[in-house]
């Protein structure tokens, strides 16, 4: 218990420390992004902004999450927006799937040089494990695209025939909305300041237009959702290549003398708890432990 105390105190105070930096509200998200863990999330929110002593309504989200569910983490989004006029997401570890979707709805993401997004191949709960979508859907396109030539085997034949339509439209649905969820926020969060171009040569200094920004989001969630250019659906993307690759803006505060030492403490200590204690879900705030 006295240990337990010790953490606590120290917690709180990282917390604390990080909120008179940032200046804003500070809350961490342990686990899976799953509909289960919505009630839990949206109370949470709710004490964390009415308690809140920001004058501006600004939030700085802590995420650690394997993935999960595109329609939870949508409703994670509608949850955290209507208490609060910016979100940002820190990733000082990773955050896969559905979490890479939750951040690409902020309008700024933090990282550092060990931190790492991951491809948004959504999870589809199938019964019994959550399973990459993706992955079902490329072999079964080229089954298909064998087919068309006459050219599967028995065995490729035996796998084509027995697949669930009912369970392949499901995956399709969920690629679906994965890619409208990314490009509504990217265009309506993360883009809405973007007034100039500033990198492309032949049109730096004008203005950003409505489509450039939609066809931009168009171009980073197909990156995202291609298993062709991660190969992996574990693939750890750090923020060099979001930013060479995807061209996806970064905060990145891996020199940041300040930041850097004040987001590790808060949150490997956190994580060394949750690790010890055996969480599968872990929330936290300056008033939530």
């Amino acid at each position: 218990m006295l240990l337990d105390d010790a953490v606590k105190t120290s917690v709180h105070a990282n917390c604390l420390a990080l909120e008179k930096h940032l200046a804003g509200d500070v809350a961490f998200y342990y686990g899976p992004i799953e509909v289960g863990a919505l009630k839990v999330f949206r109370d949470f929110i709710e004490k964390l902004s009415q308690q809140s002593t920001c004058q501006k309504q600004l939030l700085f989200f802590f995420l650690n999450s394997p993935g999960g569910s595109a329609e939870a983490a949508e409703k994670m989004v509608e949850i955290m927006r209507h208490h609060y006029s910016e979100v940002s997401f820190v990733v000082p570890d990773m955050a896969f799937s559905a979490g890479t979707i939750l951040c690409i709805s902020g309008d700024r993401i933090y990282m550092d040089y060990s931190s790492a997004l991951g491809p948004i191949d959504p999870q589809v709960w199938n019964g019994k494990d959550w399973v990459p979508a993706l992955g079902y859907l490329d072999k079964v396109e080229r089954l298909l695209e064998k087919a068309a030539k006459n050219q599967l085997s028995n065995a490729e034949f035996l796998i084509l025939q027995n697949q669930d339509l009912a369970l392949l439209s499901r995956y399709e649905q969920a690629r679906d909305l994965t890619v409208t969820l990314l490009k509504k926020w990217l265009v309506q969060f993360k883009f809405r300041d973007w007034a100039t171009h500033a990198t492309e040569t032949t049109k730096i200094g004008q203005p950003v237009t409505r489509q450039e920004k939609e066809d931009r989001a168009q171009e980073i969630a197909r990156l995202l959702g291609d298993n062709k250019v991660w190969h992996s659906h574990g693939r750890m993307i750090g923020p060099e290549t979001l930013t060479s690759v995807l061209r996806l803006r970064i905060n990145d505060y891996s020199n940041d003398a300040v930041l850097r030492p004040l987001v590790r403490s808060y949150n490997d200590l956190l994580t060394e708890y949750i690790a010890r204690q055996g969480f599968k879900y872990f929330l936290h705030s300056r008033d939530y432990f």
